[in-house]
């Protein structure tokens, strides 16, 4: 069971999900940082409130403030994972496509065209 358990976990699939599952956390963190502390106060400048956790429609506990810098950090965070897969996704793609030789029932095909044509 315990070598079972080592070889799951050194899977490389499984690290590369861990790795990238720590780099996006502290990344939420660095965009929430943002949101609150530099995205937020802009905001708030323009509605002329402390900051964008200020705005309250519920009760005035700022819950509309928290819902909206919740859907900025959203935007930010989806926005950077869709370029990251974007190049990704060029960086995987081949330099050069590599033809496919034609099945034989191609070839036989376009001899049976080419013949017809010089009919």
């Amino acid at each position: 069971m315990i070598k079972e358990f080592k070889e799951f976990i050194s899977r490389g699939n499984l690290v590369e999900i861990a790795v990238a599952f720590v780099l996006g956390v502290a990344f939420a963190s660095v965009v929430t940082t943002l949101t609150e502390r530099v995205i937020g106060p802009a905001i708030g400048l323009v509605f002329q409130l402390d900051d964008l956790s200020a705005m309250g429609t519920f009760g005035d506990n700022g819950s509309f403030g928290a819902f909206l810098q919740a859907i900025i950090n959203f935007v930010i965070v989806a926005w950077v994972m869709f370029l990251v897969v974007k190049a990704y996704n060029r960086m995987k793609k081949p330099a050069g496509e590599v033809p496919v030789a034609p099945t034989e029932d191609i070839v036989l095909l376009r001899e049976i065209r080419d013949r017809l044509q010089r009919r």
